[in-house]
């Protein structure tokens, strides 16, 4: 009889003195990142310590834990965790150790299935709609810079190759290549602005210095050392050039001796003729050297 009463007191006493677990699980069955809950509940702990694992890492790493909350009274520990799960497939909540005080609760384990709600052939909505944004310089420069810089590097290498394709390929040994040379001249000259600004005397003595340089070195002439009476006279008598460009040379040099002293003043006219009459005989000068070369091996 002492047995059954010391039995039933036992009992009586776990029954209001001992702490009591439980846990609820909102769903089993869930829809790919539909949210559920997992609540876990302890009664009568007594003011006792409850130890757990830390906020958001009681659940498997599959979860996706979107709150994890823990309220706390004298008597009652309570802890609610929502989650979602973004695969397909059979998921485990384990038996989880909880300590209260001394003792370890343990829950009961569960199982989640997780489907793929959505059917082959349903319609995907945006979540919103496609909004027309305007453009300005900035934003276009921003998206198409990279192929402007480019179409202007190709434009760039094209035009290297030109250049190179016209004057590049002349040997320096030919008598073309110092005719581009000095016709290069002949345009920094022109882009001076010397004609329409009346600088005549600026002209004629970059004009004959340009003559000089081009005779020395197209004809191996002393050019630049005889004056130009000598120096006319010199060409008549080797020969080397054709009469017609005697004759186109002759003016030029007894113009620009004239206007380089200031004892005449050539017209805008005159200048004009005088510049395109020597870029014409420097473009064929050429000729005359190829006939003299071809004089000298008949």
């Amino acid at each position: 009889m002492k047995k059954i009463f010391l039995f039933g007191f036992l009992l009586l006493s776990f029954m209001f003195w001992g702490q009591t677990l439980s846990s609820e699980l909102s769903k089993q069955q869930l829809s790919l990142g539909e949210p559920a809950e997992f609540k876990i509940n302890i009664t009568n702990i007594t003011g006792l310590d409850v130890v757990a694992a830390p906020r958001k890492e009681l659940l498997p790493f599959h979860f996706e834990v979107l709150s994890d909350s823990i309220q706390k009274t004298p008597n009652l520990y309570s802890r609610k965790i929502k989650f979602q799960i973004f695969e397909e497939g059979k998921f485990k909540i384990p038996a989880l150790d909880i300590k209260v005080g001394d003792q370890v609760l343990r829950t009961i384990p569960y199982e989640i299935e997780v489907r793929n709600s959505a059917q082959k052939g349903d319609k995907i909505n945006d979540i919103l709609n496609n909004k027309q944004v305007d453009l300005g310089i900035a934003e276009y420069w921003d998206l198409y810079k990279f192929y402007v810089i480019a179409a202007l590097a190709v434009i760039g290498i094209i035009a290297l190759i030109i250049m190179w394709l016209k004057w590049g390929r002349v040997k320096k040994d030919s008598p073309k290549f110092e005719s581009n040379i000095t016709l290069k001249e002949l345009d920094q000259l022109k882009a001076k602005k010397y004609i329409e600004k009346n600088d005549f005397r600026s002209f004629y003595v970059e004009l004959i210095d340009i003559t000089r340089n081009f005779l020395s070195n197209q004809y191996q002439f002393p050019a630049k050392e005889l004056l130009t009476e000598d120096l006319l006279a010199y060409m008549k008598s080797q020969n080397k050039i054709s009469e017609a460009n005697e004759k186109i040379l002759a003016p030029i040099f007894e113009r620009g001796d004239l206007a380089k002293f200031a004892k005449i003043i050539p017209t805008t006219q005159e200048m004009e003729t005088d510049f395109n009459n020597l870029r014409n005989f420097v473009k064929v000068s050429y000729k005359d050297i190829e006939f003299e070369n071809l004089r000298k091996h008949v």
